[in-house]
């Protein structure tokens, strides 16, 4: 009995012990999820790919996971220029503040009398990535190699840039898929492929290709007011032009397939509803990124030389003026991306074998980079990150950061509810009074709940005439057909202010260049010579005065208007227009895409310019469009005469496509000599400085051709709990280009 009741007695105390320790580890648990709740940043993202590659990235969610875990060769400033000396950090003013920008490594830029152009790299020799392994330069060229592969379909877009030898090491090699849609369907020289593979790929042409672009047509018909089986006629409007009358669908992918270079992962974007992967075989689908020989090539690039361990120089054959953008590689690790016994500098051999980026695509999913966090992994919506101890400006602060797939809506409640700590809601009138409502209803935008920060969308809006469409006597370039455009361009300039107030409030602003304001060729209203579009008369004085009304302006805008009718050679009498010059008109039509229901930014402004055109006998006809893709047909086409659109901008404000007379995008047909001189000579710089007065000038001449009225910038923001995070410690100036992302490491949380 004693020994039963020991025993007995030991099993209640065990259990109790057991009791207690469980407890105890409930509470430690709770405290650890409270600490790792604490310590973690959750930011909202749209959807994710899993492509978190630095070489294969190409979504905006996807590439801001690539940001954070990786370490670009030259970074950029907050208006998207180039910092050059990253080591030591350049000192930069911006809005009346000095900032200091660090990068992994110096670049010294030589412009030869030859021509040639020298780009000198330093590495820093302190660098390592997130798992410890030193950086050296070796990883450099690698990473460059990568993305001058002949089977290289990222987005990165270095193996165009006139690399010495370039063209060299990328001849005599080309993709399986565009060798076999050259050769064509009846080919029976089976030297480089198989029958097979022939067979399978035109298998896949005839089948999904043809239903991939059997939707477009579908959706052209549906919405861009095609008639039934008219697929020349809807590729036109998918901006195919040039198919024949009595083109079939497979006639439309062929012509896809040719604009980018049977490039399958490329010819996605072209999409109406279905992924091209979905419609072919995964098999064929992997034909563009098979490399097969068909000559003689180089196994190396002249123009990349290693000059040391942390050292490298990069010799282009001429100036390319966007070249240091391509050259800011993401510095991918050679250890984890490619083969390091592969990878022999002296005997060519850089990590991989020329022509098979099989063991590069493996790693998609699964970055590794020197970043500020590295990646953990994607599950169930959310991307996962921890700080890295290693990062180069110090380990972040906040140890976790996750991103969480979030929908729109969800983005502003998300902050409120803490489900979120920050958000990048697409910011409008609604959006803005979901936050007022959120810190009280005070009207205020910084509250209890949530802090928000605005800054400029890199892009801008504007008004466009096409000079083919509009002049006199058929000579786009005359002064009366400058006049001709002048005089409506005054009256629409002067209606921006009221129409953008209307719309956006204080979330945009009216601008006076074609080009957007977050750029830093942007001109300032500092700068000499700057003006406000349209605002002077046809013999160059000043429109408007001091204090005038609005009403006094429209007024004078008006006038000012007549006085470039009469100009332009318009018959005018007692303040009204009679008759119009030969080749020119009393009425134009202008295209704006605003849901047939007047939505869109400068509606009002066409709408107010109309009726103060007809008061002196002028016709502006305001043609709402309900689709965005007729729109779109109706200039790229030449058919329209002025329309309403948005360009978006990159950080090289590189002008060819859309003003030289030979751009692709030159949808205003502006042709003149002096603007296409002005335009190549800024490509033809690596100076800063004088490209900007290049472009300045040019933007002159653009104006002058009044082809383009700019009419807004407009906000995007990003909102953070007032609760949750210090904002103290949010990046100072947010731009297009510098996020709260660009300097994470120093965020903290409450």
């Amino acid at each position: 009995m004693k020994n039963a009741k020991c025993r007995k007695s030991f099993a209640m105390l065990l259990s109790a012990a057991m009791c207690l320790s469980m407890t105890a580890g409930a509470a430690v648990n709770a405290e650890e999820a409270d600490a790792s709740k604490n310590d973690t940043l959750v930011a909202a993202s749209n959807h994710f790919e899993n492509k978190f590659s630095p070489f294969f990235v190409a979504a905006v969610d996807d590439q801001n996971v690539v940001d954070l875990t990786q370490l670009t060769l030259i970074s950029t400033d907050r208006v998207g220029a180039l910092v050059y000396n990253g080591i030591e950090g350049e000192t930069r003013s911006y809005n009346g503040t000095d900032y200091t920008y660090y990068g992994p490594a110096n670049v010294e830029v030589t412009e030869n009398e030859d021509g040639t152009v020298y780009y000198d790299f330093t590495l820093r020799e302190d660098l390592v990535f997130s798992d410890g392994t030193p950086i050296d330069i070796d990883d450099v060229i690698f990473s460059m190699y990568v993305v001058c592969d002949p089977t290289y379909d990222g987005s990165a877009t270095l193996y165009s840039q006139p690399i010495l030898g370039l063209d060299a090491y990328r001849s005599g090699m080309a993709t399986l898929s565009s060798l076999l849609a050259a050769a064509g369907e009846e080919n029976t020289d089976f030297s480089l492929w198989t029958e097979e593979q022939q067979t399978a790929f035109w298998d896949a042409v005839n089948d999904g290709g043809t239903a991939f672009a059997q939707e477009i047509v579908d959706y052209m018909v549906a919405n861009g007011g095609v008639a039934e089986g008219d697929v020349a006629a809807a590729a036109e409007g998918w901006a195919f032009p040039g198919l024949a009358e009595d083109a079939t669908a497979k006639d439309f992918f062929l012509a896809i397939g040719d604009a980018y270079e049977w490039n399958f992962s490329s010819m996605e974007a072209e999409t109406a509803g279905s992924a091209l992967a979905d419609l072919i075989p995964e098999d064929v689908y992997n034909y563009a990124t098979v490399g097969v020989e068909t000559g003689d090539s180089v196994d190396y690039i002249e123009g990349i030389q290693k000059t040391g361990d942390y050292s490298m120089r990069v010799v282009a054959t001429e100036v390319a003026a966007n070249m240091g953008y391509q050259l800011a590689v993401e510095i991918a690790p050679l250890h984890y991306y490619g083969d390091e016994a592969l990878y022999d500098y002296d005997n060519h051999q850089f990590g991989f074998e020329k022509g098979d980026l099989s063991i590069v695509r493996e790693k998609t999913t699964q970055p590794l980079g020197a970043g500020a966090y590295t990646f953990k992994e994607f599950s169930n919506g959310t991307v996962y990150l921890e700080a890295n101890p290693n990062y180069m400006m110090g380990e972040p602060k906040i140890k976790n950061l996750n991103f969480l797939e979030t929908l729109e809506d969800d983005k502003t409640n998300g902050v409120v509810a803490g489900t979120i700590d920050i958000g990048d809601p697409s910011y409008s009138s609604e959006v803005r009074s979901q936050i007022t409502e959120a810190n009280g209803g005070d009207d205020t935008l910084d509250g209890e709940n949530i802090t928000i920060k605005l800054y400029d969308f890199r892009g801008y809006g504007y008004l466009a005439m096409s000079a083919d469409n509009v002049n006199v006597g058929g000579d786009p370039a005359s002064e009366a057909s400058k006049n001709l455009r002048k005089a409506i361009a005054t009256v629409l300039a002067v209606y921006r202010d009221e129409a953008i107030d209307s719309y956006y409030g204080d979330t945009a602003s009216v601008i006076n260049y074609p080009i957007s304001s977050t750029s830093w060729a942007a001109p300032q209203v500092t700068d000499d010579g700057y003006q406000v579009a349209f605002s002077v008369d046809v013999n160059g004085n000043p429109i408007y005065t001091e204090g005038m009304s609005a009403e006094e302006k429209y007024a004078a805008a008006l006038e000012a208007a007549l006085g470039y009718f009469e100009a332009a050679g318009y018959t005018v009498e007692d303040g009204k227009l009679t008759a119009a010059p030969e080749g020119a008109k009393l009425n134009y039509q202008v295209n704006i895409g605003a849901n047939g229901s007047g939505d869109h930014p400068s509606f009002l402004l066409l709408k107010n310019a109309a009726d103060a055109f007809a008061s002196i006998g002028f016709t502006l006809n305001v043609n709402d469009i309900s689709t965005a893709s007729e729109l779109y047909q109706t200039y790229q086409s030449g058919v329209a005469e002025i329309w309403a659109a948005a360009w978006q901008s990159t950080p090289d404000p590189d002008m060819y496509q859309v003003y030289h007379s030979a751009g692709s995008t030159n949808y205003y047909c502006i042709d003149d000599a002096d603007l296409d001189e002005l335009i190549v000579a800024a490509r033809m710089s690596t100076d800063q400085t004088y490209r900007k007065g290049l472009y300045k000038a040019a933007m002159d001449v653009v104006l002058d051709w009044a082809v383009e009225v700019p009419v807004y910038q407009r906000c995007e923001c990003y909102i953070f709990s007032t609760e949750r995070v210090n904002v103290d410690t949010i990046t100072k100036d947010m731009t297009p280009y510098w996020s709260w992302m660009a300097e994470v490491e120093t965020l903290e949380l409450n």
